[in-house]
């Protein structure tokens, strides 16, 4: 048996993976387009990172936190280390990259850090 922390990733993956649609499975990927030295230092977006922050984040907030005016999160190792200690508070036993996904997805859509 699965420890629940290798569970529930395995879970999340699992229902990620059956939520693409059969096309994008069974297609050729596209060639990837060279990435400019700029790009490839920003955290890319992931869907398992909005996927995480849908399910958990908002869940007991909405995504106002991230846009008002006197927020509490100014820098992106803040954003990181808030996301943690929600995924502590919460009990939610998330991995490493787990928690680097939801920043790098908050930071892209709402925060904007360099």
């Amino acid at each position: 048996m699965l420890p629940l922390r290798s569970a529930a990733s395995l879970a999340l993956r699992l229902a990620l993976a059956a939520a693409l649609p059969a096309a994008a499975v069974d297609a050729p990927a596209p060639a990837a387009p060279a990435a400019s030295p700029a790009a490839s230092s920003a955290a890319p977006e992931t869907a398992k990172g909005k996927a995480l922050a849908d399910q958990s984040c908002v869940k007991c907030h909405g995504t106002e936190v991230y846009t008002r005016a006197d927020r509490k999160v100014t820098s992106r190792d803040g954003l990181e280390r808030q996301v943690r200690r929600c995924e502590t508070a919460l009990g939610l036993r998330w991995f490493e990259d787990d928690i680097k996904d939801v920043a790098g997805y908050l930071n892209s859509h709402y925060y904007h850090f360099k």
